[in-house]
């Protein structure tokens, strides 16, 4: 009989790639990691792995038993959580990592308001979510993709929609007023192509969402400032400092202090859940995303 433990260490070898870095991640030792594997493959009768040069590679065998560890370790801890959610008196925990104006604009809205419910928050950028979900340090991960950055959905995971979040432009009200357009007009990104740029630090999608869509208008932006936070962008704005593009859900509370204008090319950030297959049948999961839709229809 298989031992999900080693079902556990095969899944993790597959994400980490070698013996050492498993061992690391789930603090044990390596010779400790490549015994346990070697039992696995005795208790499946088949060969799992194989050496190519340095590295170990998961044989035809090991994909399916990866595969299949998925769903096995997705309901583990679907079992878990109901477990805990009896010890909690019926309260159930979904651990949630999300992008910053996610956590802001879906998860604190109803933080408190998920009958038998009960959230854990972790403010991660899409690359670090989907990860975290990956090792089981979350339930559900809040991502984001741009129509000129589509992100790949990891293999045995389920994507759940959310809404299509619209980028606008974002200028000061002296320069919308000095180009004829009234807020909320639609703008040409080509018109732009002479003024100073405000963006998100490279290490950010965003980036590279706005370099693509500058250099789809036949430009190549001039940068002036970069910032880890929509709000500081949005302050240069309106300072006069230059133009940005920013999603419509990262855009701070003060943002009558702007003008801001749909593209004449529509951009859009899809907002949407993953989370390990099977998991969406937990029914704590289930309403945690059913309520992360409903802030968004109100």
């Amino acid at each position: 009989m298989l031992e999900v433990r080693r079902l556990k260490l095969l899944h993790e070898l597959a994400h980490y790639g070698t013996v050492a870095a498993t061992a690391e991640a789930l603090r044990l030792t390596g010779p400790a990691v490549s015994q346990q594997l070697a039992t696995l493959e005795r208790e499946a009768g088949m060969q799992l792995l194989e050496k190519r040069g340095r590295k170990l590679v998961l044989t035809d065998a090991g994909q399916l038993l990866v595969s299949h560890a998925d769903v096995i370790l997705g309901d583990v801890a679907a079992a878990e959580a109901a477990l805990d959610a009896m010890r909690a008196n019926g309260a159930g925990v979904v651990r949630v990592a999300a992008f910053p104006s996610a956590a802001r604009a879906l998860v604190a809205p109803v933080w408190a308001t998920i009958p038998g419910v009960s959230l854990r928050l972790i403010e991660q950028e899409p690359e670090f979510a989907v990860s975290t979900l990956m090792h089981q340090e979350a339930d559900i991960a809040v991502v984001h993709s741009y129509t000129l950055l589509p992100r790949e959905t990891p293999v045995n995971c389920e994507e759940h929609d959310l809404v299509d979040d619209p980028v606008l432009l974002a200028l000061s009200p002296e320069l919308a007023g000095k180009l004829g357009l009234a807020d909320g007009q639609k703008a040409r990104l080509s018109r732009f192509a002479e003024q100073p740029w405000l963006v998100p630090s490279k290490e950010f999608s965003c980036h590279e969402m706005i370099q693509r869509a500058c250099g789809a208008a036949g430009f190549v932006p001039d940068v002036v400032a970069e910032a880890t936070d929509f709000g500081v962008l949005t302050a240069l704005v309106a300072s006069g400092a230059g133009v940005a593009l920013v999603p419509q859900m990262a855009l701070p509370d003060a943002r009558g202090e702007v003008s801001l204008h749909p593209l004449s090319t529509r951009i859009t950030r899809k907002v949407y859940a993953l989370t390990r297959s099977g998991a969406a049948r937990r029914p704590d999961v289930r309403q945690a995303l059913g309520h992360f839709g409903a802030v968004l229809d109100d």
